[in-house]
């Protein structure tokens, strides 16, 4: 089993695992829908209008935990004890309803399942998924660690913990199975484990959120063997990332499928994003940044600031809201060249890459309201600081060296800049940097000590922790 030595950080808790992921309150307690709660609590799965709900152990995880993120943060009371009392019903649920073997407690689904994208994906059940059994160690950690919880119930979910954690210890020897050591020696969560021990889909995001279960668990309990495999898991990761990338657009859903998920890769960089967290490690920073540069959230909007000239605006075939999906390829359907006297500005809803270009900013007010006009600094960019990862621990940059001039940024929210300096080093100049962002158009980089503390450099211009900088 392969493991490259990476360790477990402790965070702060508004960093750890599920706490950007809360449930709303007027979602707390639905009764209608696909997805809703009976009368005990449990979240269940009600498909083609079924009136009888079945299991589903991850949306029951992630309708816990999300409510547990809920109950940090709310301030309300009675409000608090209703997110922490649906949270114990689905522990309570899985509890109830797991299966034991080989030592270990594994969360059925009952109800077969077929993925019409994914060939293969076609399950009779009862079926299980590793991205469920860590998603349950999650859940059973967290609810052990909330003070309000009684003790006896605090014990009795930590015992659950224990019992979830010995499921991704067992290797594909038998059945139930969900861990597996390919044949490169690298080890996997199979979100989607096959019909015979060893095969399945390498599904890169379920894998992943059971990793934040091993985190959840080794970070409380101090257990070596789930340090060890995360450890594994990281490995993994960090050796299939160039699998996992689409390089200029939506990254892959799994390995076993090469198909661009674009409804995943906004999850796909908040997770690598939380790994770069969880370890400290600037592999998983520079993932992150590459795939925000792939495909960027386009639910970014504000003021595209034109310098005065000739612009070209497009019309591409997109979906009527400007976001892409299958079926419309951006193919350019018409363009146009514009003229600005001096220096002007229009409103945008969206900054999202054309597919096959770079990236463009839906005008949404104003004569050429419905065109995309190109990203491109100075010429056309949207002002203000976006798309913002925080490192942590900071990272380092460096300034070219050979007296070379360098010019970065004092920039205020709206992306105002209130200072410029032009610095130049006869030999590379190292800096700390807490975060890297799209700053009027440009990636850029925030440093954090020393005579430039508090601007922004682009990131064309240095390099960060001795990797060239994304950008």
């Amino acid at each position: 089993m392969n493991r490259a030595g990476y360790r477990l950080v402790d965070l702060p808790d508004a960093m750890r695992p599920w706490r950007d992921r809360p449930v709303r309150w007027e979602n707390a307690s639905l009764t209608t829908g696909t997805y809703h709660l009976d009368v005990n609590g449990v979240y269940l799965y009600y498909p083609d209008g079924a009136t009888t709900g079945y299991d589903h152990p991850v949306g029951q995880c992630q309708f816990g935990l999300g409510c547990l993120a809920s109950y940090r943060t709310e301030p309300d009371p009675a409000r608090r004890e209703v997110f922490l009392t649906r949270a114990r019903a689905q522990a309570d649920r899985l509890i109830g309803q797991h299966v034991e073997a080989r030592g270990a407690w594994w969360y059925r689904y009952p109800f077969d399942y077929a993925n019409p994208a994914h060939p293969g994906v076609d399950y009779t059940a009862p079926w299980y998924s590793g991205m469920a059994q860590g998603e349950a160690l999650s859940l059973f950690v967290q609810l052990a660690q909330v003070d309000a919880v009684p003790v006896a119930d605090r014990d009795r979910y930590l015992e659950a913990a224990d019992k979830t954690f010995a499921s991704l210890q067992a290797l594909d020897d038998g059945t139930p199975w969900a861990v597996n050591i390919d044949s490169a020696g690298y080890l996997w969560i199979q979100e989607y484990p096959g019909p015979t021990p060893g095969s399945g889909d390498y599904t890169y995001n379920g894998m992943i959120f059971a990793m934040f279960g091993l985190y959840d668990y080794a970070t409380l309990t101090g257990s070596q063997p789930a340090a060890d495999l995360y450890d594994a898991c990281a490995t993994t990761i960090a050796r299939y990332y160039p699998l996992l990338r689409n390089t200029r657009w939506h990254s892959f859903y799994c390995q076993a499928h090469r198909v661009p998920a674009p409804t995943y890769h906004q999850h796909h960089i908040n997770l690598v994003r939380q790994l770069h967290w969880q370890t400290g490690s600037p592999d998983f920073a520079d993932m992150t940044d590459r795939l925000v540069d792939d495909y960027p959230s386009p639910a970014v909007s504000g003021t595209v600031a034109f310098e005065s000239g000739s612009h070209t605006l497009y019309r591409f075939d997109t979906a009527a809201s400007g976001a892409w999906v299958s079926g419309k390829n951006d193919a350019e359907l018409e363009r146009k060249t514009v003229s600005f006297a001096q220096d002007t500005a229009a409103p945008a809803s969206m900054r999202r890459r054309i597919q096959g270009r770079g990236v463009y900013y839906l005008i949404s007010a104003g004569a050429y309201a419905g065109w995309w006009v190109g990203e491109f600094w100075s010429r056309a960019y949207l002002r203000g600081i976006h798309l913002t990862t925080v490192y942590r621990p900071g990272r380092t940059v460096t300034f070219p060296g050979g007296n070379e001039p360098v010019a970065v940024y004092r920039v205020a929210a709206d992306g105002t800049e209130t200072g410029v300096k032009i610095v130049a080093f006869p030999e590379p100049s190292n800096a700390p940097a807490d975060r890297r962002a799209v700053v009027n158009g440009r990636a850029m980089f925030q440093i954090t000590a020393g005579g430039l503390t508090g601007y922004w450099v682009p990131a064309s211009a240095v390099t960060i922790d001795s990797a060239p900088a994304v950008g």
